[in-house]
């Protein structure tokens, strides 16, 4: 996860009370502009973690004085690192996208325990906001992020960045070299033509080729580090990055290379990339880097990729009694326990409860940066989210996403992070029901968003032929409706969530209260563990009657029977 705190904010990082990272905290799904049904190219990130506020960073363009230094201070502790020189001149970053929209995400992997502690002080949070404010293309960010850590070492475990602009998109992979040495060792690939690829707190790149620079560019001592370890001794052409420095596990399976299976099993089903992949059952199989989609995706589409339960599949979340009555697909920490003196496990899906907020980056390479790039931000789980248009080019950030406003430990009815938690914290306690009502507004919303980008766009075009300054401004206004619309529908939606279910009772179109019945697998359940606690007795069977004489009337004698012959 990321907690960017910029130099301009330096009591932020004890406002909002920061935490160490989560582990298994982050997914990035990357879509090359030869994937996608208009040619745009998308990268996206849920920042997951149970510390984390949701909010929408932004930094503007500024020009620096000769010598000045920028402080780093560490995203996930607010810790003082130290300080680095400054760019000359930097560019407007909104969130995870700056102005020429360049877009960068990640997850964390961890690695090896041998290389944690290097010395340096650029941490991976610093990496991405730096180069975000320094460059302009992916290949720009890539040298900007490891020529900062060749220079000033590097501060973090190991890395897997999302690095995307309009043309281009990488997957960057980085690890410190330990306690006390400097710098980093990393490899960075090019998604074909046509791919898409994610990575979720697994190292994913194993083989790359050596000789094809437009395609693969590395550290000059990935190898030749691993080999000084005794870690590597085969030849070059067959070393693997991912094997040798994150090697995979049963964990690092189930809980992250699993979530990467599901957005593949989803995208490109004809590839026939079965659950034996995730399950345990094939531990040697390894997911492809990247896999062709089955269709060209859309933005919509790649917002649904991001929301995922494993649905259908045999790590579905709402099939077992951890799901509760109404098929909940969410499981409260820790994600292992143990019964009896046996480990189990929780599923890990993408759509979690503790993400504080994620985005879909769009970009496309035939408008001007301020309006070809689109970071469709939500806050709060990624299922229950509004994925709402703010442009590359805005000048502020909507008063309900902005820093500031609220913190982790602070509620505000003007933070859309707040709202949006009460929404969802209402609707895990009836899932089944609730979703339905909460999706369907999500889907009013964002469809109308969808269906308006091209009159926006067309009319932001218009504007910035004579004044780019002007666009900017009528997208800024734009966004900022948009997030205030957002945010006022969500928190209506809460009330009429708390009216029609209240204690349980469900209420109807017409304001009638009924009292629907839990699912019967559920009583099932129920009678299962409790036996014949909460059984009801049976009643008695009725005594036969007895013909009865009416007033004036004798009774009718009994019949003889003759005894049998």
């Amino acid at each position: 996860m990321i907690r960017p705190l910029t130099k301009f904010l330096p009591a932020l990082a004890v406002s909002v009370g920061l935490a160490a990272p989560a582990a298994l905290a982050c997914t990035s799904l990357l879509v090359n502009k030869g994937a996608t049904a208009d040619g745009s190219s998308f990268i996206t990130y849920a920042a997951d973690s149970h510390e984390l506020y949701g909010e929408l960073y932004y930094t503007p363009a500024r020009r620096n004085a000769p010598g000045a230094m920028r402080d780093i201070v560490e995203w996930d502790t607010g810790k003082f690192l130290g300080r680095i020189k400054e760019a000359p001149v930097t560019y407007t970053v909104v969130g995870n996208m700056n102005e020429h929209q360049l877009s960068i995400s990640e997850s964390t992997f961890t690695g090896r325990k041998e290389l944690e502690g290097p010395a340096g002080i650029v941490d991976y949070g610093s990496l991405i906001y730096t180069a975000l404010e320094r460059s302009k293309t992916a290949r720009e960010a890539i040298k900007v992020m490891t020529d900062l850590v060749a220079e000033y070492g590097y501060a973090s475990t190991g890395e897997s960045f999302s690095i995307a602009d309009p043309k281009e998109v990488w997957i960057l992979e980085m690890i410190g070299k330990g306690t006390g040495q400097k710098g980093a060792v990393w490899v960075a690939r090019r998604l074909p033509e046509g791919y898409l690829s994610a990575h979720a707190n697994q190292a994913r790149i194993r083989q790359f080729p050596l000789n094809d620079a437009e395609n693969a560019v590395y550290s000059p001592d990935v190898v030749s580090f691993a080999r000084a370890k005794g870690w590597y001794t085969g030849a070059d052409k067959d070393f693997s990055f991912a094997d040798t420095y994150h090697p995979l596990d049963f964990e690092s399976v189930r809980f992250a290379e699993a979530r990467v299976w599901s957005i593949f099993r989803r995208a490109a089903p004809s590839a026939g990339l079965g659950a034996d992949y995730v399950d345990g059952s094939a531990p040697t199989k390894r997911l492809p880097l990247w896999v062709k989609p089955d269709k060209k995706l859309t933005v919509q589409d790649v917002m649904g990729l991001m929301r995922d339960h494993f649905d259908g599949t045999p790590l579905d979340m709402t099939k077992d009694v951890g799901a509760g009555p109404y098929a909940a697909p969410y499981r409260w920490r820790p994600m292992t326990w143990e019964v009896d003196g046996k480990k189990y496990l929780h599923e890990r899906a993408i759509s979690t409860q503790q993400t504080g907020f994620s985005f879909v980056a769009q970009m496309r390479s035939w408008m001007p940066g301020p309006i070809g790039g689109v970071l469709w931000f939500g806050v709060d789980d990624t299922s229950t989210t509004v994925y709402t248009p703010m442009y590359a080019g805005i000048r502020t950030t909507p008063r309900n996403f902005a820093t500031g406003v609220a913190n982790r430990g602070q509620f505000s009815w003007d933070s859309s992070f707040w709202v949006f938690n009460w929404v969802s914290n209402q609707a895990y306690a009836r899932w089944s029901d609730m979703s339905v009502d909460v999706h369907k507004v999500q889907g009013e919303l964002e469809g109308q968003f969808l269906a308006d980008q091209a009159d926006i766009e067309k009319a932001a075009l218009e504007l910035y032929k004579s004044s780019p300054e002007q666009a900017r401004t009528y997208l800024t206004e734009y966004s900022t409706r948009q997030g205030d619309k957002v945010h006022t529908r969500w928190r209506k939606l809460g009330e009429q969530l708390l009216v029609k279910y209240i204690d349980g009772n469900v209420r109807d179109e017409q304001g009638r209260v009924n009292h629907p019945k839990y699912p019967e697998s559920w009583y099932r359940h129920i009678v299962r563990d409790t036996g014949a606690r909460l059984a009801l007795p049976e009643a008695p069977k009725p005594a036969e009657a007895k013909p009865q004489a009416q007033p004036g009337q004798k009774a009718e004698p009994k019949p003889t029977v003759a005894p049998a012959p």
